[in-house]
């Protein structure tokens, strides 16, 4: 359910005209920049032409210990799958992890803190590299005895913003939700309904917050069962239904 401000609209050419702006060495370091900030980095890697043959080597020598050589995560350790996740998602992520609006020991002080990982230029190649790989299934599931729960809490809540198949939004900003491990995608929700992410919309956090236990542990499993190929986003009416 993670869902993160997606990135101000704006031109590419202004985008690229900020990030350049920046003084030397601005990504030198791992430090809070603001949200704003990190909007624009953001815009700026995604205004770049990405290689995720470059971004391949990146994850294998500073990502893979943790994540796996497939990308694949580790539910023991609560490290999610990010094979196949969406691209813009992916760079905001990092953006997020560099200018400390996600809060994560091991990414902010052993991965985004590293020179070669600390310009817009390797995030973008990383999640090119990353959204090219194929998805990997079945990942671990929840214990399926409260499936009908998951279904109809998501169906409610969480399908006008990640999409009828968990896939995510048009643009990439929001999340695929779909060959996730159980453990994380659970552990997750009640970290956001802590306000464990920084740049959350305050409404969201307050959805969460009032979810129940149950229904977290039962969306999570429901979720942790989508596999197979995202399909294409079906229009939306304007009080949220889907339709063909």
């Amino acid at each position: 359910m993670a869902r993160g401000t997606a990135p101000r609209t704006g031109s590419v050419a202004a985008a690229l005209m900020v990030f350049l702006s920046l003084p030397a060495g601005a990504f030198g370091a791992v430090v809070a920049v603001g949200a704003e900030a990190v909007d624009r980095q953001t815009q700026a890697a995604l205004a770049m032409d990405a290689h995720p043959d470059r971004g391949g080597r990146l994850f294998a020598q500073y990502c893979s210990k943790c994540h796996g050589s497939r990308a694949l995560g580790d539910a023991k350790r609560l490290i999610p799958a990010l094979a196949g996740q969406r691209h813009a998602y992916l760079v905001r992520q990092l953006a997020n992890f560099a200018g400390s609006q996600r809060d994560s020991s091991a990414m902010q002080h052993a991965v985004v803190s590293r020179s070669a990982l600390q310009s817009p230029q390797a995030w973008t190649d990383i999640g090119a590299y990353l959204n090219g790989l194929p998805n990997g299934s079945p990942l671990t599931t929840g214990p399926g005895r409260d499936l009908e729960r998951g279904s109809a809490v998501f169906a409610a809540h969480c399908i006008a913003c990640h999409g009828g198949d968990a896939g995510g939004d048009d643009d990439g900003f929001v999340p695929s939700l779909r060959h996730q491990h159980y453990a994380y995608l659970n552990a997750q929700m009640r970290k956001l309904a802590q306000g464990y992410r920084h740049n959350l919309d305050e409404d969201f956090m307050r959805f969460l917050g009032g979810l129940e236990e149950r229904d977290m542990s039962a969306t999570a499993d429901y979720l942790s069962r989508m596999t197979g190929p995202r399909t294409d986003r079906k229009e939306m009416r304007d009080d949220g239904v889907v339709v063909d």
